[in-house]
């Protein structure tokens, strides 16, 4: 594998430092023209980071502010941990009744419901009470007993949510059900940043959000996409793969991001939401997809899926491919589904 050279899609802090040694010379002997500018704020419990170019600083700072404005914006109606959310609204209410909600939240709560369709319930928005029940809502991790895992598992399914596209509505069909955002909320709140952007005429722009969601808008100046690497999930400064990012998204989903180990067993922080357990056997996946939400609930399914799964899933969302990492007490494997850039050896 390569030594890196581009932007780490798993080292958030390093991608400015890394961004202008890639990117400087796609500005030299330009005439007057856009400067590479960078901020970065916490957001979604994680750091998002936007760079973009454009002519003045004073003009960088206005858009990073309307930026920032829509993913604080987003966050403010997609939080579980804020009462005020739109989403935690719909939670306290929609077992007893039918709630009506804005025509955003709506069309969200339909494209996971979508995706949990599509996924036979590998992703899964009501996932939340498994992730409390292993200990993983708040960082930590714990096995639940059988008893525990139960009880959560009854209170999980995507088919328990019921729409109505007429009145706009959302019911629970079973008691304890929760939305939870947290598979696709970062990869949505990147997506709104991105059409505030391109609605102020920026053109070229990266937006990543934590270790995990990335959206590139156009390209760099003379550059044909954005370097983003695809790190060993082993050793983060080696590459598995050199990608030019351009009007796409990519988001990463790893077994080593958050875990907890009982007599030497590791257990991942992903989840089937089929059976209430960690996944085992695949340890990396990334996606590239059109948008970060797809990205991003593409990312986790395929985790939970699988890589015999996944080249289905894959070839259903246009414009989407996957690079997989795979263990199954063998050697790893590298799986790549419609991945046209090279693999590093």
């Amino acid at each position: 594998m390569n030594r890196l050279d581009g932007v780490s899609a798993r080292r958030p802090a390093a991608i400015l430092a890394l961004l202008v040694s890639c990117l400087i010379a796609s500005t030299h002997g330009t005439a007057a023209q856009d400067s590479l500018f960078q901020e970065s704020r916490p957001a979604m419990g994680t750091t998002v980071e936007i760079f973009l170019y454009t002519l003045t600083r004073d003009r960088a700072a206005e858009l990073f502010e309307a930026a920032f404005q829509e993913i604080e914006r987003v966050e403010a109606a997609l939080s579980t941990y804020r009462s005020t959310s739109e989403i935690s609204r719909i939670n306290s209410a929609a077992a007893h009744r039918p709630v009506v909600t804005d025509p955003e939240v709506f069309g969200l709560i339909v494209r996971a419901l979508e995706y949990g369709r599509r996924t036979s319930g590998a992703f899964d928005v009501t996932v939340g009470p498994l992730v409390k029940a292993w200990g993983f809502f708040r960082g930590g991790g714990h096995r639940p007993s059988a008893a525990e895992l139960a009880e959560a598992r009854a209170k999980v399914g995507w088919q328990h949510v019921a729409v109505d596209s007429t009145r706009r509505s959302i019911r629970f069909l079973t008691s304890g059900l929760q939305l939870d955002f947290g598979g696709i909320g970062k990869g949505f709140a990147l997506d709104c940043a991105a059409r505030v952007l391109r609605r102020h005429g920026v053109d070229s722009a990266l937006l990543g959000a934590g270790q995990s969601s990335y959206l590139a808008i156009g390209t760099p100046p003379d550059d044909r996409g954005w370097p983003i690497v695809v790190p060993d999930p082993h050793d983060p400064t080696l590459a598995v793969s050199t990608i030019q990012l351009s009007n796409q998204s990519l988001s990463t989903s790893g077994s080593d991001r958050q875990y907890f180990a009982v007599n030497g067993k590791r257990y991942s922080h992903i989840l089937d939401p089929r059976t209430g357990e960690p996944v085992t056997g695949m340890i990396q996946v990334t996606v590239i997809a059109p948008t970060a939400t797809d990205s991003d609930a593409l990312s986790t399914a395929l985790f939970v899926l699988g890589s015999k799964r996944a080249a289905q899933l894959i070839e259903e969302v246009e414009g989407s491919a996957a690079l997989l990492i795979t263990d199954h007490g063998e050697a790893e494997k590298i799986v790549a589904i419609q991945w046209t850039e090279g693999l590093d050896p």
